[in-house]
């Protein structure tokens, strides 16, 4: 997908470039300055950045990347938190942007991105969160490339403590105990429709409550095989396309809201029968700010459906209702719920 975040030490980004950091003097520091200058060997990437000299509050500088599995480094200047009057939003978001710019200019397909400033520099980590997702989303607008905003580990990741309480709720409210099991394509009396379930009450206790199936309603129709293949619905890759034209939306501005890459877009234009990932799928209709009942119905020409027995249907489900459609929230909380994030 275009832009993701995700758990990893950013010195073993296979990227193009990897970002630090960095401080004005552009000398070797602590935290992500000082393992990064530590994994490419710092006295050749010192020596080169001495060459340099400065490097201003919110501009960016490249040099090579020595040791490291990237291909060079951008070396940003991020604000010092003073208690947010000191410009300091501004200045962040610039660094971000600088970067981005610099890695265009060099041609750079890839790029790997820490939570600038949020180390030693002191800036509230879900603000730096939330200013460098809408950096890094105002540029895919209107560019090319793959971005991933590395967090070294889960503490290091900064979600909002409110929404997360609040998507913890829905799920505690949402989360499906009973499991009816439906027959669908049949003509039944009502009466007759039986299901199982299994209610859990406590870890490794299950209380269970059975009825059986009828086997064969009454009133089913028989149908061949050619019938039923003569009656599916339209295809996935038909009814996106026809929400995209009802929309008034074009095809780029559908795919970069869905975090879609260009190239699986074209490919799922250029075949009828394409039959999407679920997580793919959910990026168009979140893209196409589809209410629930839609997005049930584009997700059934794809085989799937959204369930309140999964944690990540129910995550998607919340955001909908809540008409928050930016992918790029939904797959904070993904990723702070430890679910698979959105795109492709």
């Amino acid at each position: 997908m275009p832009f993701e975040i995700i758990r990893n030490d950013i010195t073993k980004m296979t990227v193009d470039v990897i970002v630090n950091a960095a401080n004005t003097g552009l000398k070797m520091g602590g935290g992500v300055c000082g393992a990064i200058f530590a994994a490419a060997g710092a006295d050749k990437l010192q020596a080169e950045c001495d060459e340099i000299g400065v490097c201003p509050v919110g501009e960016a500088v490249i040099t090579g990347a020595y040791q490291l599995p990237a291909k060079c480094i951008i070396h940003t200047v991020g604000p010092v938190w003073q208690g947010g009057d000191a410009d300091e939003a501004r200045l962040l978001h610039r660094a971000y942007t600088s970067s981005l710019q610099l890695a265009m200019k060099h041609h750079c397909k890839s790029i790997a991105f820490p939570l600038i400033s949020s180390g030693i520099y002191g800036y509230p980590k879900d603000q730096v969160l939330k200013i460098a997702v809408a950096a890094i989303t105002e540029f895919l607008m209107e560019n090319e490339m793959f971005i991933y905003l590395v967090v070294f580990d889960k503490k290091a990741f900064a979600f909002s403590e409110k929404l997360f309480a609040d998507i913890e709720k829905y799920i505690d409210d949402h989360y499906a105990d009973e499991q009816p099991i439906y027959e669908r394509n049949m003509e039944f009396e009502p009466e007759l429709l039986k299901y199982s379930r299994i209610r859990m009450t406590a870890p490794g206790e299950k209380l269970a409550e059975t009825r059986p199936l009828i086997p064969a309603p009454v009133g089913s129709i028989k149908r061949s095989l050619a019938d039923v293949i003569g009656n599916l619905d339209g295809s996935f890759s038909e009814m996106l396309l026809r929400l995209i034209d009802e929309k008034g939306m074009t095809d780029v501005e559908t795919y970069k809201k869905a975090n879609i890459d260009r190239k699986l877009f074209s490919k799922i234009r250029s075949k009828k029968d394409y039959n999407p990932s679920k997580a793919t799928a959910i990026a168009f209709a979140i893209a196409l700010e589809l209410n629930l009942d839609e997005t049930h119905d584009l997700l059934g020409r794809a085989g799937y459906t959204l369930s309140h027995s999964h944690i990540f249907d129910l995550i998607i489900e919340y955001f909908i209702s809540a008409e928050n459609y930016n992918i790029y929230e939904i797959n904070e909380a993904l990723f702070a719920f430890d679910q698979t994030l959105l795109g492709a």
